[in-house]
């Protein structure tokens, strides 16, 4: 019996954040089926760098917009529909929030200090890259 070797898919993501009355604020999205809540991310768009790709996810399924620092803050991996896709996030300091965006109608968003954003998400593997982010933000 041969078995069967999957493909992983690669993506690149954000986590976007703000600062506001001095403390980190992260941004987090739901899924479409607005079950899970999770971060912008998306495959990489032909032509463009893992950064600028998920810059890209981040306007169309956040609506927001920010110069995505190219420093890879960690990667994980989740499984959708028995395929593997594997994440390089970036951090995204957050310039403008748009009220109007590509999936606004698919998706809330929602603005929560790192710590309620840890317990939402579902990824341990994302988890720990979220609790680390605030250890990257610079206030």
């Amino acid at each position: 019996m041969s078995r069967k070797t999957h493909k992983i898919f690669k993506q690149s993501g954000v986590i976007p954040y703000r600062v506001k009355d001095g403390k980190i604020e992260v941004l987090l999205i739901t899924n479409r089926s607005r079950e899970n809540w999770v971060v912008p991310k998306g495959g990489l768009c032909k032509g463009m760098s893992p950064p600028d790709s998920a810059a890209k996810e981040a306007w169309e399924e956040a609506g927001v917009i920010g110069q995505v620092n190219t420093q890879k803050l960690g990667v994980y991996k989740y499984r959708k529909r028995g395929n593997t896709y594997r994440v390089n996030l970036f951090l995204l300091p957050v310039e403008s929030v748009l009220e109007d965006w590509p999936e606004a109608s698919q998706r809330e968003r929602q603005w929560l200090d790192v710590k309620k954003a840890v317990n939402l998400v579902k990824e341990a593997s994302l988890k720990r890259i979220l609790k680390t982010s605030k250890n990257q933000v610079k206030i």
